[in-house]
């Protein structure tokens, strides 16, 4: 797909997360790749807006790693939203030591991981994997794996 503003990424991550359903054998996980300002933290920001999370703004968990949002929505399943970003991290048990194991074990959790490729063998097998690409400073092409 691709965006051409801000309105249409927001708009494009609503109508993504409309269709998503829970997991049966465990939570249900959007891995964003993508280069720095390519719209990954957009896209986060607009599936927390859908799910009626009204904290200031929703930010990459840069230095917290992981933040972790209850949801009291009767429009979707899922108890929690939790946003990880593990762009300082270098490998998978580096994420381990902070509870990934039990996160990734609950299907009422919703996880949106930015550099997912930073944890390589610890991101589930039937995650989601959404890329972002920087076309110009308008543009950008979102590609659903």
């Amino acid at each position: 797909m691709i965006s051409k503003s801000l309105k249409e990424t927001k708009e494009i991550a609503r109508k993504f997360v409309k269709k998503v359903t829970p997991h049966t054998d465990g939570a249900f996980v959007i891995a964003l790749s993508g280069d720095l300002g390519s719209g990954k933290t957009t896209f986060a920001r607009a599936l927390a807006e859908t799910f009626d999370i009204h904290e200031r703004e929703v930010t990459s968990p840069t230095f917290v790693i992981i933040k972790s949002y209850d949801l009291d929505s009767k429009e979707f399943f899922f108890k929690k939203f939790i946003h990880v970003d593990a762009y300082r991290l270098e490998k998978a048990e580096e994420i381990e030591k902070l509870g990934w194991k039990t996160l990734i074990r609950d299907f009422g959790n919703l996880i949106l991981i930015e550099w997912p490729e930073n944890i390589g063998e610890a991101l589930p097998k039937n995650a989601v994997k959404i890329s972002f690409m920087f076309i110009d400073e308008n543009t950008r092409e979102i590609v659903f794996n």
